[in-house]
């Protein structure tokens, strides 16, 4: 890991783009959940891969794996469908931000500094949070999967953040829970922080090995 430098309080950079699920929010079991429940509706095998394979192709290319690896007949945009639909009903009572997110999130802004939300989850889900979770209120620009055609390991999701918030990807820091997203980011030319979460499968050697900085907690990051 190397850190050039980069300051998160006070910030040294002029812009931030967030991932979502685990880095704002610890949601690897509950997608997992999801994973289950699909699997379990469709009468299929369901194996410790999956989850990994999924939360890394995002919502279309992981129903487009699922059609051709177990042969289903539906479509992908059926297939996504039904996530959401069980992804919603969950998000909707158990799913918060993490201790000292928001608060980091909020003194950013307070500091002139945009933030926008890059999440390959989708907008109907998140919105399910609204009561507790406002992300429209909390970030300057938010992008999901509807907006974007490609998952993570394409860099369109974060220059399209970078976009709306008039940043530049080399001023431009990247907080994310996975290695596809931090390598995407850094090719792009963004700066990156690994974040630490609790999906037992992350491997936060080669996060850290491959981010300009890495974090384990949000809790007092805004205070320095």
């Amino acid at each position: 890991m190397a850190d050039d430098g980069i300051t998160l309080w006070p910030p040294s950079f002029e812009a931030a783009i967030f991932d979502f699920d685990g880095t704002l929010a610890e949601t690897s079991a509950l997608w997992q959940e999801v994973d289950e429940i699909f699997f379990a509706e469709h009468h299929l095998t369901y194996t410790p891969d999956v989850h990994q394979t999924l939360a890394t192709l995002g919502f279309v290319g992981g129903a487009l794996w699922c059609i051709e690896r177990y042969g289903l007949d539906e479509t992908a945009e059926e297939i996504c469908d039904e996530w959401n639909r069980i992804g919603a009903a969950l998000y909707a009572d158990r799913v918060y931000l993490r201790p000292g997110a928001a608060e980091y999130i909020s003194a950013l802004r307070g500091a002139h500094i945009p933030v926008a939300l890059a999440t390959t989850n989708n907008r109907h889900v998140l919105s399910s949070m609204r009561p507790h979770v406002n992300l429209g209120e909390l970030f300057d620009a938010v992008v999901c999967s509807d907006d974007v055609s490609s998952a993570k390991d394409k860099p369109d999701i974060y220059l399209e953040a970078a976009r709306r918030i008039n940043a530049t990807p080399a001023t431009c820091l990247v907080f994310e829970d996975l290695l596809v997203g931090i390598l995407t980011a850094r090719n792009a030319g963004f700066l990156t922080c690994a974040v630490r979460c609790e999906d037992p499968t992350q491997d936060m050697g080669r996060l850290g090995g491959a981010a300009d900085l890495c974090i384990k907690t949000w809790a007092n990051v805004h205070l320095g």
